[in-house]
């Protein structure tokens, strides 16, 4: 080894320490069919954005925040003001700020310059030896981990029981595409690899040279460049910590990654070494953000400043009360999704008579759930939570036909599997390609079927005792605010979308349902309310629920705004009049949700265009998700009902004063569990918006499924995670603004800031600024925002500060 290597030794301690550490600098991904937003930022909540920027640009061109361009023409649009500029200007947290308004303005007419990336060690042997060592790498641990990350899509599964380096040694041992381009030697090299990743990562640091100062971030740019093949072994380590206990995988693959460069460093040592040497000086460095990073950090905190003070006005914009105390005709509780913004608006406009509710929409049922026919455990809850109850699709009644649907769905996947192996895959298409031209006529003409699927009517398994039941009945509607005034006919309606041909369907599903539908959470909820022995321990609680009520589950099918009843899980023999005009409303409020939504979707001119895009297997954007999303709201309804919020805010009922009275806790439920899932949603729309290279998974039209889990940008490579480029974009211009979430609480600001005194992670979101909190006051107006370290300021009727608290 050259004497220009001059590093000490990390020890075992330290090396541990900076692989973990790296490895949570990874976003977590969910595997394709129960996929969730994830925050790509989500090891960076104890840093500030401008902050963040500098770390990752080590890395690659990674923008945290959107061109200069872009706010230039929205300043040019007076879309931002100076005032919010100022406000921005004197909220940043940086000494190296801009000293006044005018040098703000000076600095925003330069364009950013993109600094030179770190090298990794593959580079440097790039440069060295015109090959292209980083693109080998890709593509051979791609075509490795195709096969070991595996959920079913392939005909010849790889073997199963070792660990990730383990695995990964027995394939690399065989694998001679290295050699072929040049790297001698390099089978026999793995073969005689220590057997345990931690031992060869520590080898691999000695050999190199790095540094205990750069370790972490030299570790954490090799996991990042190996994309969602990291994220889904981060996925891996979430799940196992989760459940108490821990997982290997991401480690594994760091291994893998440096003995690649290790081997690399053992060839190209003479040619690369003063190159390298300098990198890891660099890499022991650490970040600070450049005067340009803190002038984006401004420009972006002022855009977000603008659309709150627009949020104001509208929050603010006086609303009849056309509801009156008269006892409703109709209540539905919806998720507090985006999308529900618009029905629920267009519900509430179809009759007076009609409320409607906003609640997580697994609706406080955190369940493990089977569904008919099928034999896999879906988690149907926010992957921040574990199951605490089992159910299943069925009853005893169901057994006998729910096994021989069973055997059908394993008799037509061996069918598939056969149609698709090498020794008959050309037979079959030659002997049976006929019988299918009327299916791909349907599928072309976009006829193909997306209908909600109708399985028997969950039940809990085991049953749950009357104990338990009325504890969570209590507990569910206090955190709806829903513990008087019950209509006679009260819908509990989860939401999905049914589409076809379209590998990131279960993103379009409920976030709250761990990237399933909200039916069956909605469905096991009405059983619970429904009954008897349920009602009679409410009503010793204080919750007493009229005699002549029904809750009914249902499903909002967001891709067609159609809503089904599964009246028939109960009696409702009492409520056929009910039901009836319910179902009259509902077919009103998605024609009126359809026509809103065609002004955005392309090629939609009018709402009769909205609903076949589900069934179109061609069609890249079946609806826009929850693009657009800017805002949370916790309050009362009536602070709400009659503005438009455009389908850009996440709506939670919420009165702080009935909450009070109870110590604050459905606050502090709030604010840990649905205001933290909607920041993912938030900020994984906004990173793969700033930075869709690194944080978004490409073109559609490019995408081919990698192992069931995840997507390719055509046909090898790393796997990427985020949203697709046609899930932010319209072909035109963007449409989803990238804004960090504005959080808007009715509640007291010391109420507020006790929550955030006992949850540190919490507070550091909003401290960061990766969230906004702002307190609405009695008259629903935002009158004060947190600036951090437990500190509020007031703000006046245009949005800006006014002082501090």
């Amino acid at each position: 080894m050259l004497s220009i290597i001059e590093n000490a030794p990390v020890s075992a301690a330290a090396l541990s320490h900076a692989a973990s550490a790296a490895a949570r600098q990874i976003p977590p991904m969910w595997p394709l069919a129960s996929s969730v937003a994830v925050n790509p930022f989500l090891g960076q909540a104890e840093a500030t954005l401008a902050a963040t920027g500098a770390r990752l640009a080590r890395f690659g061109d990674i923008p945290v925040t959107m061109s200069r361009e872009y706010y230039r023409a929205r300043i040019e649009a007076g879309e931002i003001t100076d005032p919010d500029l100022t406000a921005a200007l004197h909220a940043s947290p940086h000494a190296e700020r801009p000293p006044s308004l005018a040098a703000l303005k000076a600095a925003i007419t330069q364009e950013r310059v993109a600094n030179a990336p770190l090298s990794t060690l593959a580079d440097h042997a790039r440069g060295a030896s015109s090959i292209d060592w980083p693109g080998l790498i890709a593509e051979r641990i791609g075509a490795w981990a195709g096969g070991y990350f595996d959920n079913g899509q392939a005909l010849w599964a790889a073997p199963r029981g070792r660990s990730a380096w383990a695995a990964w040694k027995a394939y690399a041992t065989h694998d001679l595409s290295p050699e072929i381009m040049g790297l001698k030697g390099y089978a026999a090299f793995v073969n005689v690899a220590p057997e345990c990743a931690e031992d060869a990562i520590a080898r691999a640091v000695e050999r190199i040279g790095l540094g205990p100062d750069g370790a972490e971030s030299y570790f954490h740019q090799l996991l990042l460049s190996l994309g969602g093949w990291a994220q889904f072994a981060r996925y891996q380590l979430w799940r196992a910590e989760l459940a108490d206990g821990t997982d290997s995988t991401i480690t594994d693959l760091l291994a893998i990654r440096l003995v690649w460069d290790e081997a690399l460093f053992l060839q190209y040592e003479g040619a690369i070494g003063p190159e390298w040497c300098a990198t890891m000086r660099a890499h022991a460095r650490p970040t600070q953000p450049d005067a340009a990073a803190i002038v984006d950090e401004i420009l972006q905190e002022a855009s977000e400043r603008a659309a709150q003070r627009d949020l104001g006005e509208t929050l603010a914009t006086p609303q009849p009360n056309s509801g009156g105390d008269a006892r409703p005709r109709l209540q539905a509780a919806f998720c507090i999704d985006v999308r529900s913004e618009v029905f629920r608006r267009a519900l509430e406009a179809v009759d007076p008579s009609i409320r409607t509710l906003g609640f997580a929409g697994f609706f406080g049922i955190s369940a493990k759930h089977r569904r008919f026919a099928s034999d896999v455990d879906e988690l149907r809850l926010p992957v921040l939570l574990n199951p605490t109850i089992a159910s299943c699709s069925g009853g005893p009644q169901d057994a006998a036909a729910d096994l021989a649907a069973r055997y059908r769905a394993r008799a037509k996947r061996a069918w598939g599997r056969f149609k698709l192996a090498a020794v008959s895959s050309f037979a079959f298409v030659e002997a049976m390609g006929p019988v299918y031209v009327g299916k791909l006529l349907r599928d072309a003409l976009g006829l193909q079927s997306a209908t909600v699927p109708d399985d028997p009517a969950p039940r809990f398994v085991p049953e749950l005792d009357l104990q338990t039941r009325i504890d969570s009945a209590e507990t569910v509607l206090r955190a709806m605010s829903l513990t008087d005034g019950f209509a006679r006919l009260v819908l509990l309606a989860g939401h999905g979308a049914h589409v076809v041909n379209n590998p990131h369907a279960s993103g379009l599903q409920c976030g709250a349902c761990g990237g399933y539908s909200g039916d069956v959470n909605a469905r096991l909820l009405a059983q619970l309310l429904n009954d008897r022995t349920v009602r009679a321990g409410l009503a010793e609680r204080n919750i007493a629920i009229p005699e002549d009520t029904v809750f009914v589950g249902a499903l909002h099918d967001t891709a067609t705004d159609r809503v089904t009843l599964y009246d028939r899980d109960i009696d409702t023999a009492d409520h056929f009049a009910d039901l009836s005009q319910a179902r009259a409303w509902l077919a009103a409020a998605g024609k009126v949700t359809r026509g809103e939504r065609a002004l955005r979707l392309p090629r939609a001119d009018s709402e009769s265009d909205v609903a076949p895009r589900a069934r179109d297997w061609a069609e890249l954007r079946p609806e826009w998700a929850l693009a657009g999303c800017e805002a949370f709201i916790a309050a009362p309804r009536h602070r709400t009902s009659g503005r438009s919020l455009e389908g850009r805010a996440f709506l939670h009922d919420y009165d702080w004063h009935q909450d009070s009275e109870r110590g604050f806790g459905v606050l502090e439920l709030i604010m840990t569990a649905p205001v933290v899932v909607a920041s993912w949603i938030s900020l994984q729309y906004y990173g793969s918006t700033v930075a869709p290279e690194t944080f978004g998974s490409g073109n559609k039209l490019l995408h081919n499924v990698v192992g069931g889990v995840g997507v390719l940008e055509g046909n090898g490579g790393i796997m990427r995670g985020g949203l697709p480029w046609q899930s932010v974009h319209d072909g035109e211009d963007y449409i989803h603004e990238p804004l960090r979430l504005s959080v808007c609480i009715e509640a007291p600001c010391d109420a507020m800031t006790d929550v955030l005194a006992r949850h540190k992670e919490v507070r550091a979101l909003f401290d960061n600024r990766w969230l906004h909190l702002l307190a609405m006051d009695e008259n629903g107006r935002l009158a004060s925002r947190y600036v951090g370290d437990l500190a509020w300021e007031a703000v006046n009727d245009d949005g800006r500060p006014d002082r501090k608290r």
